[in-house]
């Protein structure tokens, strides 16, 4: 990239002011440094994380998001926050579940091969398990929901091992002592890429039981990411989806 922009300086197709743009890494909005740069070093856009922001710095970081075309992810989104963000940027949309907006920009989408598999544990933990599979989504990937799949009633995971065997990497979400993973993982011969959720009774302590049963699992092929990290467990199995696909 930036030799091409050199070239074109050199041979007066740019001005040295259009190439100085085209090389700003990040936009300073004053109380925010929007990262344009992220989509040519990782592939995907910065995405914005809501909670904690205020509903007009959001616009703001938005607005300079959308005059570069790019696609807008924002996740942990209430919506009471998410209708002021609408009233201003009609063509975001929410997620109640989720708790995510998206707006897309950039017409050219990407396109891959095979699914990524979502499996939930119980419907408590939907509003993790959305917020994997529409992350994952909001990146062009076809996701496979399989919910309310614990291991209580083990039977309902089994009459869908065999797409869940399809998938090129499985998200896995469970609260309680987390256990769920731990049996995907020993079924299938993807990774597995274990999300603990903070649902569960007092000895879950917030969703630490879980994440210590995931971490401690003796099933190969499982990484897990923080209590309740929906985002962070799709943007990983979207990492990996994506090179399968350059295979």
């Amino acid at each position: 990239m930036l030799e091409d922009i050199l070239r074109k300086v050199a041979n007066g197709e740019l001005s040295p002011d259009e190439a100085k743009e085209k090389l700003a890494t990040f936009e300073n909005l004053g109380f925010a440094k929007v990262d344009h740069h992220r989509k040519k070093r990782q592939g995907f856009p910065e995405v914005i994380f809501g909670e904690g922001k205020e509903p007009l710095h959001i616009i703001d970081i938005s607005r300079a998001m959308m005059a570069k075309k790019e696609n807008i992810l924002i996740t942990r989104v209430t919506y009471e926050k998410s209708q002021v963000i609408i009233e201003q940027l009609p063509d975001f949309q929410y997620d109640q579940t989720s708790r995510t907006l998206f707006m897309q920009n950039d017409l050219d989408t990407y396109h891959y091969n095979g699914y990524i598999a979502v499996v939930c544990a119980g419907t408590s933990d939907l509003p993790v398990a959305e917020e994997a599979a529409k992350t994952a989504e909001a990146y062009g990937v076809e996701v496979r929901r399989f919910y309310d799949v614990g291991v209580a009633g083990i039977h309902r995971l089994m009459a869908h091992i065999d797409e869940i065997r399809g998938a090129t990497v499985s998200v896995v979400v469970a609260g309680m002592e987390g256990a769920l993973p731990s049996v995907v993982g020993g079924l299938v011969s993807h990774p597995i890429i274990a999300v603990p959720t903070s649902v569960g009774y007092g000895a879950n302590f917030q969703g630490l039981s879980a994440l210590l049963t995931m971490l401690n699992s003796c099933a190969s092929g499982i990484s897990v990411v923080n209590i309740d990290n929906g985002f962070g467990g799709a943007y990983n199995a979207v990492m990996i989806h994506r090179i399968a696909n350059q295979a």
